[in-house]
Parts: structure tokens; C-alpha cells; sequence
């Protein structure tokens, strides 16, 4: 083969590495070679889209802030709205959240009229890869109840660069646990994910809820003296998915406690996001005993409204025709 290419004084030295590299690819010529990279592309094109979907989601965020930074430079809608000068920003930025939510998922929300108009609530809902239904519940709630939904969200949300605008103005808080009863006694709505993180990461599309044995959340409702209501969504899995059940991936969190997991997916699947019946406050149960009737809850939304074990293409076929699981 080097004796062939240097023999022939016709090749000068790129044209002899291109003959190289198409002998060494077995490949009898320059039609087979591009054939060869034309398969490679068919095959690794879908796993590469899969991964780069879900950072969409991100921009979607980034973009949200720089419309908040901007807002606040502007504020030329201040005078419209006498409650907060933020007031504009959360409905111009939920109804851009709501339209995304209806385009790509045909997002639909069940059981809104159990969300008070006023006055305190817990709402403890299933967390998903990427919980996009939460916040597309949150915008609905917005718009549709005129009411902002307080969030607990995991510490690494305000350690990501260039969020606290968007942290800030949706009331995403980290706890402690008194700042949550704090929100609740002053008449918000609070909304939390006991599996939080981990349950993002480590269930699966058998939508196992994984709690632990975390109460902390039902001693919050229990001190603020307010109603839980659970919350769960359909298909939430089929829309992302991770790599959580990797044994290096569950390794690496457990020993860096950071979401370190890949998260693929973004399939337009159908979202149906479920609200139950309150569980009134109740003196007499304790911390335990409310985690566990909350988790019966989101358990029975979950055999009613849920198929096991989840389908992306069923979930896909779901956003063309009514039929789904029974409500």
C-alpha cells in the first residue's frame, strides 16, 4: 500500500492520505466512502436530536429571563398593574409558557376548580424527568386563577448562572421549613415535589414515586393548618426521560448530590395534568400519617390516569384522539 503511493509521482501528498484512508476503510471508492458516512449520520442523527431537545427547554428559560431583565429596565407596563410591577411580566411569560404548552403537547389541566381562589394551599404533585407540566400548571393557574404559586425548588436551581430573575419573580424558594409555613400562613399557594430530584432521576416510565421517607412536607401543612392537594400528570415521563437507572449516574449523585444525569427526549407527547380531591387538615393525623395519605393519593391519579408502563409512541398517538386511559 506506501509502496504504491510512493511510487506514483501523480499523488501528490493529501491525495496519497485520502488513497491511504480509503484502503484502510476497505472501501473501493469515494461513492462507497460517502455512503459509509451517510449510514453513520442515519443512525447516530435521531440519538443526537433526542439529547439536544431538552436544551431547548433551557434557551426557552434564558429567554425568559432576558425578557425580565429587559422588563425591568423598561417597565413600561408599571402603571397597568397596581398589584406588583412584576404582575406583567409573570402573565406576558406565562402566556408565552401556556402557547408553548399547547403547541407542543396539546397540555390540558383537570381538576382547576380545586385550586381556592383565595387562601392557602399545599399542593404536592410527581416529579417528573423535567417537570415542563409544572410549569405549565403554574402558568395556567396565572392566568386562568389571577393567583402566583409559590415553589420549593431543589438548591441547584440557584447555583445555575443567570436564574435568580426568573427564581425570583415566580416565588421559587428553598425552604427552610418555616419559610414554607411562612408563605402558607401569609395565604399563598405553595407547591411542592417530595421526591424532588431524586425521583426526577431515578424513577422511570413505571412512575415509582420515590419519597423515602420524607414528612417533612406534610409537617408544613400540618403547621400551617391548610389543605393538600396532590397532583399528577400523564405521560409526564414519555415527554423526557434520563439515564438515572445507570448505576454511574445514581453513583456520581449520590456522591456529589448534583443533577449529573443526561436527560434526552422532548417528544411532543400528550400531557394531561390531574388535580385531586383536598386532603382537609386534619389535627388528629400526624406527619407520618399525612405523608402516607398523600402518597395514596398521587398513587390512586396515578393507576387512574396512567398507563404501566409508559409508551412514548402511545403517548405520541394520544395528542390525535381522545381515547386514554379513563378518567
Amino acid at each position: 500500500m506506501n509502496m504504491s503511493c510512493s511510487t506514483d509521482p501523480s499523488l501528490n501528498y493529501l491525495s496519497c492520505l485520502l488513497h491511504l484512508c480509503v484502503e484502510w476503510l476497505e472501501l473501493e471508492n469515494l461513492e462507497d466512502y460517502l455512503n459509509y458516512v451517510d449510514y453513520l449520520l442515519w443512525v447516530f442523527t435521531p440519538i443526537i436530536i433526542i439529547f439536544i431537545l431538552p436544551f431547548l427547554i433551557v434557551i426557552f428559560f434564558y429567554l425568559s429571563i432576558l425578557f425580565l431583565l429587559v422588563y425591568k429596565r423598561k417597565n413600561e407596563l408599571k402603571e397597568a398593574y397596581s398589584n406588583s410591577i412584576w404582575d406583567g411580566a409573570r402573565k406576558t411569560l406565562a402566556s408565552l409558557w401556556d402557547g408553548h404548552a399547547t403547541i407542543w403537547h396539546g397540555y390540558e389541566l383537570y381538576g382547576l376548580e380545586k385550586i381556592p381562589t383565595e387562601g392557602p394551599a399545599l399542593i404536592v404533585y410527581y416529579h417528573g424527568a423535567l417537570p415542563v407540566d409544572y410549569y405549565y400548571f403554574v402558568c395556567k393557574v396565572i392566568l386562568l386563577k389571577g393567583r402566583t404559586c409559590h415553589t420549593v425548588g431543589d438548591y441547584f436551581l440557584f447555583k445555575i448562572p443567570g436564574f435568580k430573575p426568573l427564581l425570583e419573580v415566580f416565588n421559587v424558594i428553598h425552604g427552610p421549613k418555616e419559610a414554607c409555613v411562612k408563605a402558607l400562613k401569609n395565604g399563598h399557594l405553595l407547591a411542592i415535589s417530595p421526591g424532588g430530584v431524586r425521583e426526577a432521576l431515578f424513577s422511570d416510565e413505571n412512575y415509582a414515586i420515590v419519597w423515602g421517607n420524607r414528612t417533612g412536607f406534610a409537617q408544613v401543612a400540618i403547621d400551617a393548618k391548610v389543605p393538600i392537594i396532590p397532583m399528577f400528570t400523564q405521560n409526564v415521563r414519555e415527554g423526557f426521560r434520563s439515564l438515572g437507572g445507570l448505576w454511574i449516574f445514581r453513583m456520581l449523585y449520590e456522591k456529589f448530590k448534583f443533577p449529573l444525569v443526561p436527560v434526552y427526549g422532548g417528544f411532543p407527547v400528550k400531557l394531561r395534568t390531574y388535580l385531586g380531591d383536598p386532603i382537609p387538615y386534619d389535627p388528629n393525623l400526624t406527619a407520618v400519617e399525612l405523608a402516607a395519605k398523600t402518597k395514596y393519593a398521587i398513587q390512586s391519579l396515578i393507576n387512574k390516569h396512567q398507563k404501566i408502563p409508559g409508551n412514548i409512541f402511545r403517548a405520541l398517538l394520544e395528542r390525535f384522539h381522545k381515547r386514554h386511559k379513563e378518567e
